[in-house]
């Protein structure tokens, strides 16, 4: 056999599309839930770690380098196989899912806080002189000069987290690459893995080119 028999095998990889697509649809889902999901964390400890009282900052800071230290796949096992002798049993898309959001909410949070920390002073001064409450300052003023600065590193972890969406897989759930996995060991040739492979590149290829064209884009209007 040569490497398009084994590799790119043509029948195989008609035969075992179906099962292997079946997969994508739980593959989308968890990363766009996680996306959501991790942002919303991200934004609630980066605001925590600026403006709450210090008792609250230093707890977000430890759950941040906490939560930016240890592997998705050790917090994944930890959720799905040890949390049930704790009497809290999740199944395998919750596991993943807040896996994946916790780890995603720590290093949303640190690009936040950069965001935050990068609007220009001048902007809180001039809200305070006018008298503006610091709860609407941060909604209407800070926020939506933040929220663009932030765009492409969002984005790029946006990224990352449709890629650690495969992990998934270790525990049992439906996604694209289990469903690759078994198409493989249905079929014995791993034409499968490679469709697998295959879709992760057609899906992200996009977001890391528009990722390269924000970070261009930004970095002409901050030189402009």
């Amino acid at each position: 056999m040569n490497i398009f028999d084994t590799f790119l095998n043509g029948k195989v990889f008609l035969e075992t599309l179906p099962l292997v697509l079946s997969g994508l649809g739980t593959t989308l889902l968890l990363g766009i839930f996680s996306i959501i999901a991790g942002f919303a964390i991200g934004l609630i400890l980066a605001l925590t770690r600026l403006y709450a009282p210090k008792s609250w900052r230093w707890m977000a800071i430890f759950y941040i380098d906490l939560f930016r230290a240890i592997p998705i796949l050790v917090l994944l096992i930890i959720i799905y196989y040890a949390l049930p002798f704790a009497g809290l049993r999740l199944s395998s898309f919750a596991s993943a899912m807040s896996a994946i959001s916790m780890v995603a909410g720590a290093y949303s949070a640190e690009i936040f806080r950069a965001g935050i920390e990068a609007v220009p002073n001048g902007q809180f001064e001039a809200a305070r002189a006018l008298g503006l409450r610091p709860a609407y300052v941060m909604y209407k003023v800070v926020l939506p000069q933040a929220l663009v600065i932030v765009v492409p590193p969002t984005t790029s972890n946006a990224i990352n987290v449709m890629k650690d969406t495969a992990l998934a897989s270790v525990v049992a759930m439906p996604d694209l690459l289990k469903q690759a996995t078994q198409a493989q060991a249905l079929a014995a040739n791993p034409t499968p893995l490679i469709t697998a492979a295959a879709i992760y590149i057609v899906l992200l290829l996009p977001m890391v080119r528009l990722v390269g064209h924000m970070e261009k884009s930004w970095a002409k209007e901050r030189r402009g």
